[in-house]
């Protein structure tokens, strides 16, 4: 079994702590590091190479938007998944724009945040149900949790 490989990118310890223990868990995902800011995830993504970065809305020095993009520009066969606190819609389609593949809320159930990656990992989107339908349908793949 190939197993996807995962860069957490949030700036809350405990929120860190806690998607990493429930990520290890299961036999097809492996995290492959932790930072806690967009500077440093644009750096390990270059340094580490993951399939996948679960990356937070809001973090200092550089938020995850613009590290988005930038990851996205460099190696654009990295997936980017954002996982955040904010459900507004702005936040919602700048992340969309800058490339990212998915949007859950950090509310999500630990399931659906593993489904979440597998989805994108496999080339669909993802979105928390609460993520308004219209929005949904700006990308034509849908598999919400």
């Amino acid at each position: 079994m190939k197993r996807i490989t995962v860069l957490m990118a949030d700036d809350n310890r405990e929120v860190r702590t806690a998607f990493r223990k429930i990520l290890e868990m299961e036999a097809d995902l492996e995290v492959v590091g932790v930072v806690n800011n967009g500077q440093q995830a644009v750096a390990m993504v270059k340094k580490l190479r993951p399939n996948l970065v679960l990356m937070d809305v809001s973090m200092p020095m550089l938020n995850g938007l613009e590290a988005t993009r930038q990851i996205l520009k460099a190696h654009p066969a990295t997936k980017v998944l954002m996982l955040s606190a904010h459900s507004d819609e702005a936040y919602i389609i700048e992340s969309l724009n800058a490339g990212a593949k998915g949007y859950l809320i950090k509310q999500s159930s630990m399931i659906n945040v593993c489904q979440a990656i597998r989805a994108v990992q496999n080339g669909k989107t993802f979105f928390s149900t609460s993520i308004p339908k219209r929005l949904q349908k700006r990308n034509p793949v849908y598999n919400g949790c």
